[in-house]
């Protein structure tokens, strides 16, 4: 059969959303697209009623022809044989069955493709319901309640993709239309609907996650690690999706909502932040961000279960696919918390925040925590001390990246500083970022450098520059000898800036730098001097040529003592 129409039959068959999903999955083995078409061709089709009273009606004609067709089968077949024995050139096309691809190499993957284990539903016939918009009122909400109750059923993508397909096309036709049906029409979330939703979410989503298929730490790469994507997410987005209406449908009652979202429901939804699908976590991110906002009563809960998940993430596994997102959370929550800050929010800053920054996966959310400390320290200046001595604490010695990071969220914090909290921090700061100028890493250096190009923190070094300069000028000094280029500009115009805020200390500094270099060059050849006479001393005594001669044998690997050695 040519493509064309092979293509056209199969289609008739099967949906084309799930075409494609089809022919995603055999991609991954280099089938090709008429390959994967004749598989589904040669798929064996449900008889219909009437096909089942035509097999019975013509059964005995069959029979009785059954000896003939027989013989005529086995001509044929002979025939067949001696075509494709003679016919080298155009090999029969080759074919998949539904369960089991045997054709061609079979290379060993490392990454793991299987996405979530689902507890998969024994009966999976779904029948196709009439559609809402059709419906009178009387029976809409009854219509609606059955199309949730269909939606709970849970098919298999993963062990055998190609199953229930048609009952697949049927729950997700029935979100989709659940999805348009509450975003576009008004009282329809009435009380009976609330709990058939929410057990219709629960079924679908809730369910323990696979271990981790990439590496954790900082062996996690999120540019090169690609993250293993859900299987089901076809049925999983669209959930979701309908479960994010039903949250923002102005029809939502909060106090009717609280029945049946609860604590567990909330611990529940946490647990899925640890999916590898980043589209799964986005979807989570804006839902908890809607019940964190409706039920007042569980705000202090999902605070303390995020903490939770924090302590656990920075003192024992290290690895959470989820932080990026949660942190993004808290910063919404952190800026609109009411002022005086409560202590319970101080203590979340300075043991929980501040610790997360000595993780090895920090790049994976450094910019959301810097957001969140950075809005802690708008609400609350008098934090900003306990912040920056903290992250002093924690300021990587050997690792160049993480100590760039460090740098960037420095920069932030000083943007908003106040200058008498500055006063209080300056000499610990600019003692670190001494050593950062100095740092052999150029990418190290040059961002320390950086700081001298914003004007605000500019300014703030202006003005505490007799007790800022004299930390600072013998990096910079050193600093003009750096291997890399570009920062000798940026250290010329460091000095250049300095020596215009204030021309005097600028020469004293230099002064006492020379001063001070001096003293160094007469320690070291003072000491030089020193082992020489050292030396000189132990040439002039009598046994020195012996013991000489005893550490070049050793030296040697001649173990021989000197006799004059042993009287």
């Amino acid at each position: 059969m040519p493509l064309d129409d092979l293509y056209n039959s199969v289609f008739v068959s099967f949906p084309d959303f799930f075409l494609q999903q089809i022919e995603i999955l055999y991609s991954a083995e280099n089938v090709g697209r008429e390959t994967v078409l004749r598989s589904l061709s040669d798929m064996p089709k449900k008889e219909t009623k009437k096909e089942k009273t035509v097999t019975k009606t013509t059964g005995s004609a069959k029979s009785t022809g059954k000896e003939s067709t027989e013989n005529a089968e086995n001509e044929a077949k002979k025939k067949a044989a001696t075509q494709n024995a003679n016919n080298t050139e155009h090999p029969p096309p080759a074919q998949i069955s539904k369960l089991k691809y045997t054709g061609g190499p079979h290379i060993k993957k490392d990454k793991r493709q299987n996405s979530s284990r689902f507890n998969i539903s024994k009966n999976r016939e779904l029948q196709k319901l009439p559609l809402l918009k059709d419906a009178t009122p009387a029976e809409r909400e009854e219509l609606f309640i059955q199309k949730i109750r269909q939606c709970c059923v849970l098919f298999d993508f993963v062990q055998d993709p190609l199953s229930d397909l048609k009952f697949k096309e049927v729950k997700r036709a029935a979100l989709n239309e659940m999805v348009e049906f509450v975003t576009h029409n008004r009282g329809v979330i009435t009380d009976a609907i609330y709990p058939e939703c929410i057990h219709m979410f629960s079924i679908n989503l809730f369910r323990a996650l696979p271990p981790s298929s990439n590496p954790s730490g900082a062996e996690f790469d999120p540019e090169e690690d690609e993250p293993t994507l859900e299987a089901a997410w076809p049925h999983l987005q669209l959930v979701y999706e309908f479960f994010l209406r039903f949250l923002e449908s102005p029809d939502f009652q909060p106090n009717t909502g609280k029945r049946y979202i609860d604590q567990k429901f909330v611990l529940q939804l946490l647990e899925l932040f640890d999916s590898e699908d980043p589209r799964e976590r986005d979807f989570l991110k804006t839902i908890l961000h809607r019940i964190y906002g409706k039920f007042l009563g569980l705000r202090a809960y999902i605070r303390k279960q995020i903490n939770n998940i924090f302590y656990k993430f920075i003192y024992e596994t290290e690895h959470h696919n989820g932080i990026a997102e949660l942190l993004e959370i808290l910063g919404s929550i952190i800026n609109g918390f009411a002022l005086p800050l409560k202590e319970e929010h101080k203590v979340f800053l300075l043991k929980v925040l501040l610790p997360l920054h000595k993780v090895k996966s920090l790049s994976v959310y450094h910019p959301q925590l810097a957001y969140c400390v950075v809005q802690f320290l708008e609400k609350d200046p008098s934090l900003t001390e306990p912040v920056i001595m903290g992250l002093l604490k924690f300021w990587p010695k050997v690792h160049s990246p993480k100590e760039v990071m460090f740098l960037n969220e420095l920069e932030e914090i000083l943007d908003v500083i106040e200058p008498a909290e500055f006063t209080k921090v300056m000499c610990p700061l600019f003692k670190q970022l001494a050593k950062c100028v100095s740092s052999p890493h150029f990418q190290v250096a040059e961002r320390a450098l950086y700081f001298w190009n914003n004007e605000y923190i500019l300014s703030l070094i202006s003005d505490n520059a007799a007790t800022i300069l004299p930390i600072m000028f013998p990096a910079l000094y050193k600093s003009k000898e750096h291997w890399n280029k570009t920062i000798h500009g940026l250290i010329y115009n460091a000095l250049k800036l300095f020596m215009e805020m204030n021309q005097k200390l600028f020469d004293d500094c230099t002064q006492q730098f020379k001063a001070e270099r001096l003293k160094e060059k007469e320690k070291h050849k003072q000491r030089e001097d020193n082992w020489v006479k050292v030396q000189n001393l132990a040439m002039g005594n009598p046994q020195y040529k012996q013991f000489a001669t005893l550490a070049n044998s050793e030296r040697l690997g001649n173990p021989t003592t000197p006799n004059s050695l042993n009287d």
